[in-house]
């Protein structure tokens, strides 16, 4: 027995030091255990509401690594990815010296094929965008030359269009501002407002937020803040003679003109705040959003343009010819982007044209299609080509275990019929096969995955293509909740270390960041009317300082 022992593969009962699996622990008052989903959910429930644990801990990425170590079946949904390559010091901000940084990361990462680089919208930046797509053409690593690799960031050029069209309305806004100030400064003031809302009888239980200047987004939110509680502004004017005061020393007591503007561009502005959240995702595709958001926002502009209103009108003038600087000039569209579009199975090419053509005009739009169906037709080919070599590779070294085994060379027939495909029979049976519907969301990169044995040339260029941010704002957080800024502890370290932390951190917790950021007023609001109405603002401060 004891020489059987030593030479016996199995051994179950000497295994206790290694790992093992689920359900194979012997109970001497039950049969073996099996995973049940449903249990485990009681007991996770259970153990919040007993610990006290708030519900974004699930969430958490040192909990999703304990859960696959407790349970290896366990899998999270699977998001897009994005990892910082490089955090390191510049010495200027030129269009000498940045891609010349770039270009040291690279190299250290051994990355010689770049699809497109975002970037915001600055001088310097465009003069590194060339520099570096002259390095990838004598790399030979440059996709169609690297014609579409500078892609301009979408969030930064919406707020361009906006902040010009606000200037047309700024004293309307400024009043608003300062009324909201008036309310929101002082322990004493709040709660008779409050009384004013009472009297009003508003039900709008968010109260009015103040805006930063400088962040058009935050002013949206006061508006549509400060829009609810008009009547109890109206009625604060006529009750606290302190409030027209302070108010007329400056500028002057909102009017019902003032109010009136505000209420007029709330729609417009809406429009621009949904398709700057929507395009600055980072755990979704945003490729395909671009243009979409683009080809709409010039329609709704347009339709501002020619409003009756004559202060609309201006507004969305000036918005008009910030957005043709952009996006109205034919040269300036990025195909990749279009073709992002057509890689969306809700929208394909019929839109795409159909868009190209109302906004340019029928002349314009039609050389667009033109240009964009060459362009479409090179990448596939590009694809086919790297598709097609990698397939070479395999035919070329069969396995020792098929030798001899097909000796009339089937299955080299068969793979040798599957070369004769050329990408556009591909793309033609793609495009032809009906869209799927758009009245819910759809997972595209899923769709894609379960489709890739259809369109196998299609998907790997769904896979590079639907990868392209077309926003900056998102990675900035990954630096900090308060975005490019470094706390005062990080910054007294070596640039080295800093580049450590920063890299290390964002590597290991994956693409999890907090909900909870200083952007969510409507949060902040609620957590307001949690308190009593004798508020201390000083405790609220801290309390969310702490979060």
């Amino acid at each position: 027995m004891r020489s059987h022992l030593k030479i016996c593969i199995s051994k179950p009962g000497l295994d206790r030091g290694k790992r093992q699996k689920t359900g194979t622990l012997p109970s001497p008052e039950a049969q073996v255990g099996r995973f049940d989903a449903e249990y485990a959910r009681e007991k996770l429930i259970s153990m919040f509401v007993c610990e006290e644990l708030p519900f974004q801990f699930v969430e958490s990425q040192g909990f999703k690594e304990y859960s696959v170590a407790l349970q290896p079946g366990f899998n999270t949904l699977g998001r897009l990815q994005k990892k910082i390559l490089n955090f390191c010091q510049v010495t200027g901000h030129t269009g000498e010296i940045m891609p010349q940084n770039v270009k040291a990361c690279l190299n250290n990462w051994k990355l010689n094929k770049i699809l497109s680089l975002i970037v915001d919208n600055a001088s310097f930046n465009d003069v590194g965008v060339t520099y570096l797509q002259r390095r990838l053409i004598s790399w030979k690593s440059s996709v169609l030359n690297g014609e579409y690799l500078h892609i301009r960031c979408c969030a930064h050029i919406l707020n361009l269009i906006v902040k010009d069209g606000l200037k047309e309305i700024d004293h309307s806004v400024a009043r608003i501002r300062d009324a909201v100030k008036y309310v929101r400064s002082s322990n004493s003031r709040l709660p008779r407002f409050k009384a004013c809302i009472a009297q009003e009888n508003i039900p709008h239980k968010s109260l009015v937020c103040i805006d930063v200047e400088t962040r058009w987004n935050s002013t949206y939110l006061m508006l549509v803040a400060a829009l609810k509680h008009q009547k109890a502004f109206e009625l604060l004017e006529m009750q606290d003679k302190k409030f027209v005061e302070e108010l007329n020393k400056e500028r002057r007591v909102p009017s019902i003109q003032d109010w009136d503007y505000a209420k007029s561009i709330l729609p417009f502005l809406e429009m621009f705040y949904d398709a700057t959240l929507h395009i600055s995702g980072s755990s979704y595709v945003t490729s395909n959003l671009y243009m979409k958001e683009v080809f709409a926002l010039g329609r709704r502009i347009q339709q501002y343009h020619d409003d009756d209103d004559l202060n609309i009108s201006l507004m969305a003038s000036k918005m008009k010819a910030k957005y043709n600087k952009y996006w109205g000039n034919a040269k300036t569209i990025n195909m990749l982007l279009l073709i992002a579009v057509v890689l969306d199975p809700c929208h394909k090419l019929d839109y795409v044209e159909w868009s190209l053509v109302n906004s340019f005009g029928a002349e314009v739009g039609g050389e667009l299609k033109t240009e964009f169906s060459s362009c479409l037709h090179s990448l596939c080919n590009l694809y086919q080509g790297a598709d097609k070599g990698d397939q070479d590779d395999t035919l070329s070294q069969p396995s020792a275990s098929d030798k001899g085994k097909d000796i009339y060379d089937m299955g080299l027939y068969r793979r040798s019929i599957g070369h004769k495909s050329n990408p556009k029979s591909e793309l033609d049976h793609y495009l032809n096969e009906d869209r799927d519907p758009d009245d819910k969301p759809l997972d595209i990169l899923g769709w894609w995955k379960v489709n890739l044995n259809r369109f196998s040339v299609l998907a790997n260029m769904a896979r590079d293509i639907l990868a392209i941010p077309v926003s900056t704002v998102a990675s900035e957080f990954a630096f900090s909740m308060g975005g490019r800024i470094i706390d005062q502890y990080r910054s007294s370290l070596s640039p080295k270390m800093v580049e450590a932390l920063v890299f290390t951190k964002d590597w290991l917790k994956g693409d999890f960041c907090s909900s909870l950021a200083p952007e969510n007023f409507e949060e902040l609001e609620k957590v307001e009317q949690d308190l009593i109405l004798s508020e201390d603002i000083t405790y609220l401060v801290g309390w969310c300082t702490k979060l």
